[in-house]
């Protein structure tokens, strides 16, 4: 992967704040520009949302790969979580419910008969407090939000911040840090659909993805982890050199059937000592590498690096229907596709996967870098 093409008029980072607009209930949401290199942001204070992401391609030539919408009404209406944090827990928890400590918790079932992003009023509907800045090359925002005990029947109350950062050499770093006051599962992620073509370009099967991981976790009927990880050589799962997307996603495979295409959690190549676990402040392992995708046409390239055990491969398969996005322009089915860095899906149930108990005194921390370049 090459280095993105510079600039023309080089400029200084910028970050800067504007109102967007109010929510239904009265809540007042700021967006965020953010500029660093050869890269532009815009990240909402509503669900820390990244509502735009603007890339350069091989010839410089820039386009917004963010699927996303030009008003809030689009955001509130939005069954897909386009650009949204999402926790406490992101993925799928079955049946709603977990134990720890010898007690059961209950959640919502906003995806039945299993539980989904931290359900129904989730970090994805919050209002986040937001502080942008600039340090050297780099431009960014730190959001922080407070979530109560008892949120969306979570245990504990848990302290929450997020950090978007544009180095200036072509990357998005995200850093998420929480702290709780009782042990509560958490599992954080940012659900970004990307389109590297343009978010309006249409299908993303031509895309090329090349996935550092040996191994998955096949589903069940209602896309929750049945048995143990299982290889992906031999499978249409197995995107351990670069292939397109739409090679076999419809191919005669009951894993493909039960997800409608990708909708699977892909266990990275890399040891699963997972950011959060036990009573003290474990830190975070190393960056490793997640992903690699290219799209051919116009060269742009993104990796993904992450200190996570996994990542969620899901290629927007159910798009559509959903609102009207930017530029009036109709998402269709697999017109953008996601790459969530996160633990695995119904850990809390699931003491076979690494953990993702976070208790009092310790600190989750984890990162993950979209790495941007040209093919």
């Amino acid at each position: 992967m090459q280095p993105l093409p510079t600039p023309i008029v080089p400029t200084p980072p910028r970050a800067a704040r504007a109102p967007f607009g109010t929510l239904a209930d009265g809540r007042p949401v700021e967006a965020i520009t953010l500029a660093a290199g050869a890269l532009a942001m815009r990240v909402l204070t509503y669900g820390g949302i990244i509502q735009a992401l603007e890339v350069p391609d091989r010839a410089g030539v820039v386009a917004d790969v963010a699927l996303g919408y030009d008003t809030l009404d689009g955001y509130e209406a939005d069954p897909r979580y386009l650009g949204a944090l999402v926790g406490r827990y992101a993925n799928r928890i079955a049946g709603g419910r977990f134990a720890l400590d010898g007690r059961e918790y209950r959640l919502a079932v906003n995806d039945p008969p299993n539980h989904l992003h931290g359900g129904p009023g989730g970090f994805h509907t919050a209002v986040w407090g937001a502080e942008p800045f600039t340090d050297g090359a780099s431009a960014g925002v730190v959001l922080t939000h407070a979530s109560a005990d008892g949120d969306e029947g979570y245990p504990g109350a848990v302290a929450v911040r997020v950090t978007y950062t544009l180095t200036g050499d072509g990357a998005l770093r995200v850093d998420y840090h929480a702290t709780a006051d009782a042990a509560t599962p958490i599992n954080l992620t940012q659900h970004a659909y990307v389109n590297l073509a343009g978010h309006d370009a249409g299908s993303i099967l031509g895309h090329e993805l090349r996935l550092a991981a040996s191994r998955y976790t096949p589903v069940d009927a209602t896309l929750i982890p049945e048995g143990a990880p299982q290889p992906v050589a031999g499978t249409p799962f197995d995107f351990t050199t670069a292939t397109p997307i739409g090679r076999r996603i419809d191919a005669d495979d009951v894993q493909l059937r039960r997800g409608q295409g990708y909708d699977h959690n892909f266990v990275l190549d890399r040891p699963a000592d997972g950011a959060v676990d036990g009573g003290g402040d474990a830190g975070a392992p190393p960056l490793a590498l997640a992903a690699r995708l290219v799209e051919p046409r116009s060269g742009r390239a993104m990796e993904v690096h992450t200190t996570e055990p996994g990542v969620q491969f899901y290629s927007g398969n159910v798009l559509a229907p959903g609102p009207t996005g930017k530029g009036a322009h109709a998402y269709g089915a697999r017109h953008g596709l996601a790459l969530e860095t996160q633990h695995f899906p119904d850990s809390p149930n699931r003491p076979d996967f690494p953990s993702t108990v976070l208790r009092p005194g310790a600190t989750y921390a984890s990162r993950t870098e979209y790495r941007f370049g040209v093919a």
